[in-house]
Parts: structure tokens; sequence; C-alpha cells
């Protein structure tokens, strides 16, 4: 069973599932994220949604690249969640289905080509306390639980 994060289904409220693949990028003592400026402005995992007939590590880099500009190395699933949303870019009612991936950024090729994206470093007790969907926060603090006991 996958984890349940965010917002309760609403009753009667028809959800399209959307598969994503979303990265801890960790690079040093900080952590690469990706800041949405529209709809509502957040701090993210950078990834996103997987397209009819990609997989779910080609969806990964791809969605990588477009939000931060950065290529990725090493990419290793450590977990899942699912949340509940509506996305007002898409006017999508959104049963989202979040494969998370440690991997480790490589080259930095260019600004995010995404519109309305930000790449930006930030050590992760802040990324756990900013991060804009609550299963992106779980699977971040998950990590810092790790490293303060390694």
């Amino acid at each position: 069973m996958i984890r349940r994060f965010g917002e309760t289904p609403r009753p009667g409220q028809v959800y399209k599932r959307r598969p994503g693949a979303y990265a801890i990028l960790t690079r040093g003592a900080d952590l690469l994220l990706t800041h949405q400026s529209e709809p509502l402005p957040e701090f993210q995992l950078p990834g996103g949604g997987i397209d009819p007939g990609e997989s779910p590590l080609a969806a990964l880099h791809r969605e990588v690249f477009e939000e931060t500009g950065w290529t990725i190395t090493a990419p290793r699933r450590v977990g899942a969640f699912r949340r509940f949303t509506y996305m007002p870019e898409y006017d999508l009612w959104a049963e989202k289905l979040c494969m998370i991936y440690l991997a480790r950024p490589v080259r930095q090729v260019g600004p995010p080509s995404e519109p309305g994206h930000m790449a930006l470093w930030m050590p992760p007790e802040t990324a756990a306390q900013k991060l804009g969907n609550e299963g992106d926060r779980h699977f971040v603090s998950r990590l810092l639980s790790r490293l303060c006991r390694a």
C-alpha cells in the first residue's frame, strides 16, 4: 500500500491518476530544489508527470533538466506516495502517484527551460520545512534522519 499525504479525497470528485517521478538531489550538504512561481509559488522537489509511453527514469531525467537545467546520474528509487489535489494549471483533479528517487546532480547545462521555475540550493533542514507538499517534506526528513545516524 502506498502512503497518502495531504488532502483526503473529496466524496464524489473524480480524480485522474497522474504518475510522476521526483528527485532528491544532493551535493555536499545541500539539496537542489526548484521554485515554481505559478499557479501558486512553492518550493518543490524537481520532477513531474510521466508522459504516455515514457519510463519513470526517462521522465525523471527530462523533468529535472527542464526544471533545474541540471543533468543527473545514479537515480535510485527510495519510495513513493500519493496525494489528491487540484492542479489549476491543467484544470484537473488528480491522484498524483509520486515516485521519489535519490540522485546526484552532475552538471548545470543552463537555466531551467520550464517557464516559472528557478533552481536553487538549500540545506536539507530548510528544505524539510519549506517544501510545498507533505510527501516531499516526509522524504527529505527521512533522508535527514539517515544522515544524522550515519
